[in-house]
């Protein structure tokens, strides 16, 4: 008889976000009259911009004609792409990147999932806490988590670092030394955001104590202050313990079309080991690369239309999250976040569970968000909402939760 892989058998619960939907759906089943307003997931609203639709018709009519057809995209991604994306997101900002050390993909999250094939089983990692649920739920289906502890909700083998109100809802060095450090800035759910004087710390830690920092960059798009860099390799050093995640999915509105990138430089090694080498064995071996279509797409997100059609995107996205703010600080929420990032973190009122806050917004105000356990032990008592609705429906909802 075949066995399964007995890892997948220690996940927790539902992913969070089906468990979500789930709820959702129940609720709209027994409610078919309530105009039920989701601010729960991080989808975007806003279609695609024109730069972009033009290169994605483009493409389509390239791929009808034998001469310019494409099939199999190469292994690291086209060059047209991968020289985009190293001029407008690194040489732009004084970062110096290989073309060879950027790998196009699917997706920020299945590379967020996937990259830890090139990993040992017995690395133990370190997240913060409250956390992107993928980071943690691919370490279990991969054996590195050890086992979990119903008590405290946690699993043995991780190195928690809480963000909590004390911190400004960023991590601290951990007094234990991980093998492999997590981190997303700005950060999802939280919002948070460290500067270049921080991020440099947790580099200079890395670098000492022989740890790879895997840096999700995903919402770097919603930055607005100076001091907060937009890439890890803004940071002296980084070269030689990060690998850097990034999506089109939030800057440019990929949710349904799909695309990402990971920057593994080649001076990142391993006892002689080279990450990099490991990757692209890794990419070429399990992925057959973004459709043409798409890379094209995303080639047109760095054109000088793309730019400002994208940016005017994440400043509509912004406006959003600055009216959910204001409304919900004149409402008396304590809240963080939505000045870097189109997320906003508040704290549940009358020392609800963030569950009951989930099912108190969903049955009295018809709102959909995300409770803050769902992220790990320190989001309990807090609760996320996205600023990627349309305005329409932000204000909507915020002025529903005043009237509570």
């Amino acid at each position: 008889m075949y066995k399964i892989n007995e890892n997948y058998l220690k996940l927790q619960g539902s992913y969070l976000f089906s468990t979500i939907g789930k709820k959702v759906a129940a609720y709209k089943e027994a409610n078919p009259d309530r105009d039920v307003i989701s601010l729960g997931i991080g989808d975007v609203t806003q279609p695609l911009a024109p730069a972009v639709i033009e290169a994605l018709h483009k493409a389509v009519d390239e791929m009808a004609v034998a001469e310019t057809f494409h099939g199999y995209a190469p292994d690291l991604g086209y060059e047209f792409l991968r020289s985009a994306i190293r001029e407008n997101d690194y040489k732009a900002r004084g970062v110096d990147i290989a073309l060879d050390e950027i790998f196009i993909s699917d997706g920020a999250k299945s590379d967020s999932g996937n990259i830890g094939d090139i990993f040992a089983e017995n690395n133990r990692i370190a997240v913060c806490d409250p956390v992107y649920p993928v980071y943690v739920d691919t370490n279990v289906m991969a054996g590195r988590t050890g086992e979990f502890i119903k008590e405290t909700e946690s699993w043995s083998n991780v190195i928690y670092m809480p963000c909590t109100k004390a911190t400004n809802f960023a991590p601290e060095i951990p007094k234990e030394t991980p093998d492999i450090i997590y981190l997303c800035f700005p950060n999802n759910p939280t919002g948070s955001t460290i500067t270049k004087d921080q991020l440099q710390e947790w580099v200079d830690y890395a670098n000492k104590v022989g740890a790879v920092i895997i840096y999700d960059a995903a919402y770097e798009a919603y930055i607005s202050e100076d001091n907060v860099p937009h890439t890890i390799y803004e940071c002296d050093g980084a070269k030689t313990c990060a690998i850097e995640l990034r999506s089109f999915s939030k800057n440019a509105g990929f949710t349904g079309t799909r695309l990402g990138f990971t920057v593994i430089p080649k001076e990142l090694e391993s006892n002689g080991t080279k990450l990099n080498a490991l990757w692209a064995r890794r990419h070429g071996t399990k992925f057959n690369g973004a459709p043409y279509i798409i890379q094209r797409a995303g080639e047109a997100v760095y054109s000088e239309e793309g730019k400002k059609q994208t940016q005017a995107q994440v400043a509509y996205y912004m406006n959003n999250a600055k009216v959910i703010m204001d409304g919900l600080k004149n409402a008396g929420f304590s809240v963080s976040g939505g000045v870097n990032a189109p997320y906003v973190w508040l704290e549940t009122p009358k020392d609800m569970t963030s569950w009951e806050f989930f099912d108190y917004l969903l049955n009295n105000a018809n709102i959909v968000g995300t409770p803050g356990s769902g992220f790990g032990p320190s989001g309990e008592g807090y609760f996320r909402l996205t600023a990627f609705g349309t305005h329409e429906n932000t204000l909507k909802a915020i002025e529903r939760i005043k009237n509570l």
